[in-house]
């Protein structure tokens, strides 16, 4: 059952699942499995590719309104490759995810920063 702050939309999640984030490079996942899991926490879509193949699998989980209400941005998590991270990111997008809960300080092993971005803020 996704969680649904009273403030509004829920946090979403979107999952990466393309060639790397599928299985060919990230063998002895069951992808499927792990969508599914999060469906349980947050509505989920699927990208064909974010283009940060270092990192598969990649999920981002992006703030609820009230997360975004408090200045929350996108959380990228690369490296998602065993059920305990899964668990962790629906524990915490159940107790309301980015802005709103406190990350699970396990989750910061995974966090990372698209090249993308670095290059737009200057870094």
């Amino acid at each position: 059952m996704s969680a649904r702050p009273a403030g509004g939309a829920p946090c979403r999640i979107v999952v990466c699942r393309d060639c790397c984030c599928g299985s060919r490079k990230v063998t002895g996942v069951d992808h499927a499995a792990q969508t599914e899991r999060l469906r349980d926490a947050a509505p989920v879509r699927v990208s064909d590719c974010l283009d940060v193949c270092d990192q598969a699998n990649v999920i981002v989980v992006q703030p609820s309104a009230e997360g975004r209400a408090a200045g929350a941005r996108p959380v990228w998590l690369g490296l998602v490759n065993d059920p305990a991270a899964t668990e962790d990111v629906v524990s915490w997008v159940r107790e309301g995810g980015p802005g709103v809960a406190p990350r699970p300080e396990i989750l910061d092993l995974y966090v990372f920063t698209p090249l993308a971005r670095r290059r737009s803020n200057g870094k």
